[in-house]
Formats: C-alpha cells, sequence, structure tokens
C-alpha cells in the first residue's frame, strides 16, 4: 500500500510544471511581437470619393463629409482622408464648407481633425458679409457644432475687415467666434468708402444749356379800309 506522500508527488510536480509552462508563455507573449499580423498598422480597406452623410432625428441633414480617398486601420479604427470636404447645415442658417489636404477621423466619430492649408468659409447672410479662416490646423465636432484650434489663424470678413489670432473657437450654432491670443484686427468702415464716391460725384461739373436768343420778328402791315381807297386813286391817277 503506498502512502499518501507518494501519491501526492506526481500530482505536485504535473502542476508545477503546469504553472512553469504558463509563465513562460505569458512572458514570451508580452515581450515579443506578435506574428499573426494584428499589431501591424496597415490598412484593412480603401475607398475612392468617399462620402458620409448625417441626418438628424426628423431627417433633415446635418453635415457631409466627402474626401477623395479614406483609409481605414483596424489596428486603432482610425481613418485618415486625402483632400476632405465637411459641410455642415443648419436650418435658417448658412451652411459652413470646411477644407484641407489631409484628414483625421476619430475610432468614435466624434472628432475630425483637418490639418495642411485648411480653410473654412461661411456663407453671406441677412447682410452680413462671408467669412472666411485660413490656418493650419482644425479641430471639428460635429455633434456639438463646434470647430477649435490652437494654431495660428486669418480671419476674412467681406467687406474689408482682416483679423490674425492665435487659437479659436468658433460655435456654429450660435454664430460666435471666440479668439484665444494674441489678436490683431484691421476694419475699415464701410460708410467711408460710400462717402468718398458721393465727394466725387458733388464736384463733377454740372452740364448746362444755353438759351438760345430769338429772332426779331419781322414787323407785318395792316391795311386800313382808307388806306386802300388812296392807293386806287393813286393807280388811276398813274393810268391818265
Amino acid at each position: 500500500m503506498l502512502g499518501r506522500p507518494t501519491i501526492f508527488f506526481p500530482l505536485g510536480l504535473a502542476i508545477l510544471l503546469a504553472l512553469i509552462t504558463f509563465w513562460i508563455n505569458l512572458t514570451v507573449e508580452q515581450q515579443g511581437p506578435k506574428i499573426d499580423g494584428s499589431n501591424r498598422h496597415d490598412p484593412d480597406y480603401i475607398m475612392n470619393n468617399f462620402v458620409n452623410t448625417q441626418t438628424d432625428a426628423s431627417g433633415k441633414l446635418r453635415y457631409v463629409l466627402a474626401a477623395t480617398e479614406m483609409v481605414h486601420y483596424p489596428d486603432d479604427d482610425s481613418t485618415v482622408l486625402q483632400r476632405p470636404r465637411f459641410t455642415q447645415f443648419a436650418t435658417n442658417k448658412p451652411y459652413t464648407q470646411i477644407e484641407g489636404l489631409r484628414g483625421y477621423v476619430s475610432s468614435n466619430g466624434e472628432e475630425i481633425e483637418l490639418v495642411d492649408n485648411v480653410k473654412v468659409v461661411r456663407q453671406a447672410f441677412e447682410g452680413k458679409g462671408e467669412m472666411q479662416v485660413l490656418t493650419e490646423k482644425l479641430i471639428i465636432l460635429p455633434n456639438q457644432d463646434l470647430v477649435k484650434t490652437n494654431s495660428p489663424v486669418v480671419i476674412k470678413q467681406a467687406p474689408k475687415t482682416v483679423i490674425h489670432a492665435t487659437g479659436m473657437i468658433y460655435d456654429k450654432k450660435n454664430q460666435t467666434v471666440k479668439l484665444l491670443h494674441k489678436v490683431r484686427v484691421h476694419y475699415e468702415r464701410p460708410m467711408a468708402t460710400k462717402l468718398k464716391t458721393t465727394k466725387q460725384q458733388n464736384m463733377k461739373p454740372v452740364a448746362t444749356s444755353k438759351p438760345v436768343p430769338k429772332k426779331p420778328s419781322k414787323p407785318t402791315s395792316v391795311k386800313t379800309g382808307l388806306q386802300k381807297q388812296q392807293s386806287t386813286k393813286k393807280k388811276s391817277r398813274s393810268k391818265q
């Protein structure tokens, strides 16, 4: 009859070998790279002439995101855009269009980043001229109707307003622009141009017409009955 130590020894040895094997596998996985390709930054699909539309609860168009090329990477669930163009719409308000050379979309789709030669154009409306924003980097938060950047910006407001600043927050819903640092503004009043034009028009000589002299009228003679009788007598005498 075998004792308990003799029975438990092989069982304990097997458990010990299993723990050592598990520890070795765990150490190798943590230190060494995976060879199944899951950790490589390779795209899983590419689309040309990409267009994505978003509507609100009532079915009205909120924004359109388009690009000449869209590349998706599965390792970090990121999306890279070439020549992206973002157009945002609102009821009874002008639409805003943003474009750049490259763009990035977060994994949850809540943030869109545009870089290199970024241009924002807000259409003119209700007596306000067109507004343009030029910068090198811009972050769009579509669900919050916000556009922001920490980079230098140049804002052009028609007709003749130019603003330089560093950092901006554009609230599309409330139609407000907040400038953060180093703000410089060049502004020309529109009335100044109108006054100059009016003065120039007043200084122009006014052409007047000269009065045309009237020709003196020729006197007309009216013969009376007595003058007719005398002339008749003169004619009769001359015949005699």
